[in-house]
């Protein structure tokens, strides 16, 4: 499926001349566009529904928690605070620069590349265009062309309630996207792999754009032996198993001690069968692999594992059986590679301080998740490990928090975005210092010609000092106005004087 006949290039040079009017910074137009992406949602509610259930078997539950919630809520916190992000923010300023203005002021990139992804086709591709249209600029939106149907939603519904002028779709495939990597763009947002964000990142030094990259990885998961396994397993189960596995911080693996696995193994059946039946298949809550290249991968990945818990699997249907591997090794085929399937490895560690040492020794995850009541232990993984996040007693919530910025650290990716970090993820900040033409004579120490009586005085002045607390925290305020009548001395001039000059 893919845009017919469009000029690529084209497209890209009428969206700069849309931005070049300045139309995208108005607030006004800001919130105009955010309005029409909130009703885009209220109003097409079940065609929504329909397309993710046909892309992925998404129960129309999942898909408001997961997708259209999300993007409303989103939109809307948007909206209420625009007047607030949109202000210059004020910055402290040293003794030398008293008497200035100086801010930063919150600049639109201009226009913008989003590529979504395919496992959450709407939530991905609507969330990053929330936040390029609030920080105001222009974009160019390529849904993923594996959930056809979501994408073909996007391209028919959303120019119905946004400015064409400023905000245009693209569908297509690897082709497409190639083609549109050719092309300059002042931002690039993509959701994906590592492997593709590599080309991504490739293309985008050609022009130095900047990029923020939305990857993935294996994202472990540690239990500790004082924990309720029953609400362990609940909490785990739901994160794994929604969407089918296919979650970017969806668990990937699971560490325990040995002594805990097998009662562990025997809650996340009850936690199964408690959410999906024991017939998964039959059941309206649980998701279908995407196509059939992705079946046979996951199929690829269960060899050689032993098996815990398993079903049927139907490859006609893309439908995989949650399946549940114990006593896994990190040679395992299992442990190789990201799995984005409902494939859960058990993996015995002697205690947390060997859990640590496997995670410290891949790659950065995206999400570490741990389960623990000990104090000890959380404050050994938050400050040992290093992951896009850290969820301690659940797994997933934190990406419906728009407070906390989303995004991933090393292979896992780099930027984050959600709420106001989406707004900031499409801005520049721009430094203002806004300086009088008068009173002149107070930046005499710093021209021509120099003298060690004026470099004595401009070091005392500019340089910083270890902050002292205490009674001797207000001495800085003593020395600065010592400082000023000594200066006003050693130049000649009085306040009066200087204040005598400036109103001429």
């Amino acid at each position: 499926m893919a845009t017919a006949s469009l000029d690529f290039g084209q497209v890209v040079k009428e969206l700069r001349t849309s931005f070049a009017s300045g139309k995208t910074k108005d607030r006004k137009w800001r919130e105009s566009q955010l309005k029409g992406i909130v009703r885009l949602f209220e109003e097409n509610e079940s065609k929504i529904q329909e397309v993710l259930y046909k892309d992925l078997h998404k129960h129309k539950a999942e898909g408001a928690i997961m997708e259209s919630v999300i993007c409303i809520n989103d939109a809307i916190h948007a909206i209420n605070s625009l007047s607030d992000w949109m202000k210059p923010e004020k910055v402290a300023k040293g003794a030398i620069y008293m008497m200035d203005s100086a801010y930063v002021h919150k600049e639109p990139l201009g226009v913008t590349l989003i590529i979504g992804a395919w496992n959450y086709p709407i939530q991905l591709t609507m969330l990053p265009l929330i936040g390029a249209i609030a920080a105001g600029n222009c974009a160019v939106i390529k849904p993923s062309e594996m959930a056809e149907a979501s994408a073909k939603f996007i391209e028919e519904y959303l120019p119905k309630y946004v400015d064409n002028d400023c905000i245009r779709v693209i569908n297509g495939a690897v082709k497409e996207t190639t083609e549109l990597l050719k092309l300059r763009f002042d931002h690039i947002f993509y959701t994906g792999n590592s492997m593709v964000g590599k080309i991504v990142m490739e293309a985008a030094a050609k022009y130095l754009t900047p990029v923020i990259l939305e990857l993935g990885g294996k994202s472990p998961v540690y239990v500790d032996k004082d924990t309720n396994l029953e609400v362990v397993a609940r909490r785990l189960c739901w994160g794994k198993f929604c969407n089918a596995g296919q979650t970017c911080i969806a668990p990937d693996y699971v560490m325990c001690p040995r002594d805990i696995q097998d009662e562990l193994i025997k809650n996340v059946k009850s936690s199964i069968e408690e959410f999906y039946t024991k017939d998964p298949k039959s059941s309206d809550s649980f998701g279908r692999i995407i196509n059939q290249r992705h079946f046979q991968r996951l199929q690829n990945l269960k060899k050689g594992g032993t098996v815990a818990y398993e079903g049927e699997d139907d490859e006609k249907e893309c439908y995989i059986c949650p399946t549940v591997f114990k006593d896994v090794k990190l040679t395992d085929p299992i442990m190789q590679e990201e799995i984005f399937g409902p494939l859960l490895p058990l993996v015995p560690v002697k205690d947390h301080d060997e859990a640590i040492d496997i995670i410290n020794g891949r790659e950065k995850p995206l999400s570490l998740y741990i389960f623990t009541n000990n104090k000890h232990i959380k404050d050994d993984f938050r400050l040992k490990t290093s992951s896009g996040a850290l969820v301690i007693n659940d797994t997933v919530v934190h990406a419906g928090l728009p407070s906390l910025p989303f995004g991933g650290v090393g292979n896992s990716g780099m930027g984050s975005y959600h709420g106001k970090f989406s707004f900031d993820a499409f801005s520049h900040n721009k430094p203002v210092l806004d300086k009088s033409l008068g009173m002149d004579q107070v930046n005499a120490l710093r021209y021509p010609p120099y003298t060690e009586k004026k470099l004595g005085w401009i070091r005392w002045i500019m340089q910083k000092k270890v902050k002292k607390t205490g009674f001797l925290g207000f001495m800085p305020f003593v020395a600065i106005g010592l400082v000023f009548s000594m200066f006003f001395k050693v130049i000649g001039a009085s306040p009066t004087d200087m204040l005598e000059q400036k109103n001429k």
